[in-house]
This record gives structure tokens, C-alpha cells and sequence, in this order.
């Protein structure tokens, strides 16, 4: 049994995408502590907790102001060692999903490192410089490497030796709820049909030329955004009467959004920062049953648009008439049999099994390791040794 310690670039509270849902499958069997990026505070340095639900902690770490990058790491690795002993946590996994950690891993004596790669973040908008070096170096500390996507994986499986491609699954469960009646939410109830919706972080992945462009051309369909803005300035947003921004829910008030919709879309742009991305939503639109319309996003293209699960169309008059085929209800239940059965094949408890077998592998090879080289077996209780000092000194 071992305990799962995290660190990623996301928010537990943020959006709930494949770390949480991954996280909370692990918290069934293990204790996982999920350490969220620093934040600016007053004050001396201190380690904030929440709870993420049954058996999993949320630890954020709050540095002074004007703190520099150096000193930041060496307080974020004192408050890590500190949390760590005090919890008790001596058998642990670490499980990184932001490369910028992995300093971390020479200040830890882990069981076992994994890096559960879902994006390029080194292409994203306000990248940290560092993530490129940083990523090399955590290949090189890593047990294990699982990527979220087929390009991401062409990507990296020439990186390491023991790379494995698990794409996005997706609780059908959960997201069959939209094809039932549904109460609709209060500010979606309002809005007329059709309805053309998204659901997911609003940032410079989006094609928001594209968005204001159907806009323009369909006034009479009602575009719904659902999701967090980030990274964007109010100024570079789209503002129609017909385009409607109803910010962020909570995963399990999703069902009831997507109900009401006509449509689903993905209008993602084709940039550096979509080169790689498998989004979540793909497969959560299609177990709710919506019709899905797509720009040409390599993966979606490639696991879905192959197989006539979801539309694709790149420029705005093409959009439009892929939503409106979208839109007819001929060959309905033929589309959610198909539908049906692709995802029946796509399960987080699936995938979460597969890769709780593969960190357990590593486990054990990094023992026999140990012990062919005459170390003996791994030592216990003494793997913080290196953080406790940093705690002395903060």
C-alpha cells in the first residue's frame, strides 16, 4: 500500500478534468495529498489545507511576497517535508503533473515517480521559460510516463522507456444524466433554441474569431459558454447578444447544462497551444448524448471524426452547416448506438486500474533494484531527511 503524493500546474477547485478524476479514483485504496502551485501571501510561509473529498487533501503553499524563484523552491520543499512528516507518509508515490516539481524528487526518497503528462504546457499562453528543462529532467527521474492523448504520446514515447498511451475516458454514468429531462438551470432556462454549447476553460485555445463568426451568421441560435475565462482580457471576448457566458459550474451540475442544448461544440483554434490537447469534453458531450461539432483537433479528428462520432469543420460557413446537419434528428438513435458502444470500451475506474497496476510494477522493480545492488530493501521512515532540514532553516 502505498500513499500518492501530487503536484500539478491545476487547481483542484478549477475545473474537474482527468487529475481529479483520476485522484479520486486512487483515494478508493490511498491517501493522496495534492500540492497545488504556490500563491503570494503575507506573512510567513505556511502550508493552506482543504479537503478534495473522501481521503484526499488539497495543500496549497502561501510564500511571502517578493519571495525569489530560488527561495520559493526551498520553502516550497520545506513546507512539502514538513506536511509530509506530520502526516506520517514514509511508503509514497510521487505524481507529477507540472514538470516545474521536479526538484522535488531529489529532496524525496519516493517509491515510485510518475509523470501523467495531459498537456504541452510548454506551449501554453505565459509559459514558464523552464518548463522545457525542467520536463527533460523529470524524464529522466521517472518510473513511468502516461500520456493523454495519441499526439502527445507520438510526442514523448521516444523520451522514455516506459511510456503509455491512456487517452481521456469518461464517466458515461455521470454524463447520461443530459439525456434524461432535466430541471433547467435558471440562467440557461431563459434562452431560446437552438442552443450551441461549450463547456470547459475559456483561454487562448479558443477560435474566438470562429465563435463571434457563427454568432454573426446564426443570430437566431444561442451560443452557451459554460466555463472559467483565463488568460484572456475582457476586450478579446466576443460580445453578441446571442453569445452567453455563464461562468463556472460544478462538475455535477454539468448533465443538467448539457441537456438543454442542441449542439455541443469543441471550437478550439489550430495553434501551439491545441497541437497536442485530447479534450476531456469529447467524450463527456457524446455519453450526454449531444451531437458534437469540432474544428480539426488532431486527436479529435482521429478518434472520433474517423468514425463519424462528431463533425468536423475549420472556417465559419463550414460550421455552420456541419451544426445544422447536426441538428436534424434523422439517424438519431443510430448515432447513440454507435456512440454507446465506442464508450463502453472508455472508463476512468478502468484506467485508474491500469495505471495503479503499472506504478505497483515500478514499485517493484525499483525494490529488486535496490536490493540486486546490495542496498537492501528500501529504507522506511527515513525519506524526508533532506526536507526536514530545509524546514529547519526556513
Amino acid at each position: 500500500m502505498f500513499d500518492l503524493v501530487c503536484f500539478s500546474h491545476l487547481r483542484w477547485d478549477f475545473v474537474f478534468q482527468r487529475p481529479q478524476q483520476l485522484l479520486t479514483r486512487c483515494a478508493k485504496r490511498h491517501r493522496v495529498f495534492f500540492f497545488e502551485e504556490s500563491v503570494e501571501g503575507e506573512g510567513q510561509a505556511r502550508l493552506e489545507s482543504a479537503s478534495g473529498g473522501q481521503n484526499v487533501e488539497v495543500l496549497t503553499p502561501v510564500l511571502p511576497r517578493g519571495t525569489t524563484a530560488e527561495e520559493a523552491e526551498h520553502l516550497y520543499a520545506a513546507l512539502v517535508g514538513r506536511a509530509l512528516a506530520e502526516r506520517a507518509v514514509t511508503d509514497y508515490v510521487l505524481w507529477y503533473y507540472t514538470p516545474l516539481a521536479v526538484f522535488l524528487a531529489q529532496v524525496l526518497s519516493p517509491l515510485a515517480v510518475v509523470y501523467d503528462c495531459m498537456d504541452e504546457l510548454s506551449a501554453f499562453k505565459g509559459a514558464d521559460p523552464a518548463l522545457l528543462s525542467r520536463e527533460k529532467e523529470l524524464f529522466a527521474n521517472a518510473d513511468v510516463v502516461f500520456t493523454g492523448g495519441h499526439s502527445l504520446y507520438e510526442a514523448k514515447r521516444g523520451r522514455h522507456a516506459n511510456v503509455y498511451l491512456l487517452p481521456s475516458s469518461v464517466d458515461v454514468h455521470h454524463f447520461r444524466r443530459a439525456r434524461e429531462e432535466q430541471l433547467d438551470p435558471p440562467d440557461q432556462a431563459n434562452l431560446p433554441h437552438p442552443r450551441l454549447g461549450f463547456c470547459g476553460v475559456i483561454d487562448e485555445r479558443m477560435d474566438l474569431g470562429l465563435l463571434e463568426g457563427v454568432a454573426r451568421a446564426r443570430p437566431d441560435w444561442q451560443l452557451v459558454l459554460v466555463g472559467p475565462v483565463a488568460k484572456l482580457e475582457e476586450a478579446e471576448l466576443p460580445r453578441l447578444p446571442n453569445i452567453h457566458y455563464l461562468g463556472s459550474k460544478t462538475y455535477d451540475r454539468l448533465p443538467a447544462y448539457l441537456a438543454g442544448w442542441d449542439v455541443a461544440l469543441l471550437p478550439f483554434a489550430r495553434n501551439d497551444a491545441t497541437r497536442f490537447i485530447s479534450p476531456t469534453k469529447t467524450p463527456e458531450y457524446l455519453a450526454a448524448g449531444r451531437p458534437v461539432v469540432s474544428t480539426s483537433i488532431e486527436d479529435v479528428v482521429r478518434t472520433y471524426g474517423s468514425r463519424g462520432l462528431c463533425a468536423i469543420a475549420d472556417d465559419v460557413p463550414s460550421f455552420v452547416a456541419a451544426c445544422e446537419r447536426a441538428m436534424a434528428k434523422d439517424g438519431r438513435e443510430r448515432r447513440l448506438q454507435r456512440v454507446d458502444q465506442f464508450l463502453s470500451a472508455m472508463s476512468w475506474d478502468e484506467t485508474w486500474a491500469f495505471m495503479e497496476r503499472c506504478v505497483e510494477a515500478a514499485m517493484l522493480a525499483n525494490q529488486e533494484q535496490l536490493c540486486s545492488a546490495g542496498e537492501g530493501p528500501l529504507a522506511r521512515g527515513t525519506p524526508l531527511s533532506t526536507a526536514e532540514l530545509l524546514v529547519g532553516e526556513t
